[in-house]
């Protein structure tokens, strides 16, 4: 058994259909781009629906999904071998965000997850490590988000447990700053559930009240959004982050 770790990687379709527009088709290519082949241990596709069709349609259209995401891959050389399970799961009723409005709900649904898991020693050891570009700046690793959203994976949720618990351990100001991948420098990205151009800033923010909801003072904290200035290279889901500057001790 391999101790490892994940790359997680989520797509989207239009609903009914099981092929990918062009937008997506593009991000995903960047994502294999950026990967590396190397010690791949395994990689998992799992499609999902939203809850429009009935269960053997979904069950059929989501087994499709996950088909068609196998296919860029095996058409990418990306060692088809290594892909251990292309499952379709059906319709998906999400619980890691808030939101009431259906349309956001179903928009999140109809997607494949893709995840390409490494030997546990490529990974960062902790659930925060210092930038080594800034000895003040903390990256939260493992705190990944939805693309196109402010709403974290449904592995980062205990990721960003652990984190408060490290953060009341000690009493220095901070400033959470979020980042985008995938537009030109100060450009922020929208977000898709206000269609507002500040993605960067509504990342900060929901690590931000998340540290509230979990009894961080926010007299110790403010956030910020730094778009697309300060990429990290390699997998662009490790752009989709948020980092921690202290400001005093």
């Amino acid at each position: 058994m391999h101790s490892q770790y994940n790359v997680e990687h989520s797509v989207y379709f239009d609903t009914d259909e099981f092929l990918l527009t062009k937008t997506e088709q593009t991000r995903l290519q960047k994502l294999i781009s950026s990967l590396s082949r190397d010690n791949v241990i395994q990689i998992e596709i799992y499609g999902f629906c939203d809850d429009r069709g009935g269960e053997n349609y979904n069950l059929v259209l989501s087994q499709n999904r996950a088909n068609s995401i196998k296919s860029i891959f095996n058409g990418s050389s990306f060692f088809p071998e290594k892909i251990s399970t292309v499952d379709g799961k059906g319709e998906l009723l999400l619980n890691v965000i808030d939101d009431k409005d259906p349309s956001v709900l179903r928009a999140l649904n109809r997607r494949v997850d893709v995840v390409i898991s490494y030997p546990e020693d490529k990974s960062p050891a902790k659930n925060i490590s210092r930038n080594v570009a800034d000895k003040n700046k903390f990256v939260l690793d493992n705190v990944l988000f939805i693309t196109g959203y402010s709403y974290v994976t449904r592995n980062s949720k205990k990721t960003l447990s652990n984190v408060v618990k490290t953060i009341k351990e000690d009493s220095f100001s901070f400033i959470i700053q979020g980042h985008v991948c995938c537009t030109e420098g100060s450009l922020d990205a929208v977000d898709k559930k206000t269609n507002k151009r500040n993605l960067s800033v509504a990342r900060a923010k929901f690590v931000y009240d998340y540290f509230i909801k979990n009894g961080i003072d926010k007299s110790r904290m403010s956030y910020e959004g730094l778009a697309h200035k300060f990429p990290l290279g390699g997998s662009a889901d490790k752009d989709r982050r948020v980092e921690i500057l202290i400001v005093s001790d």
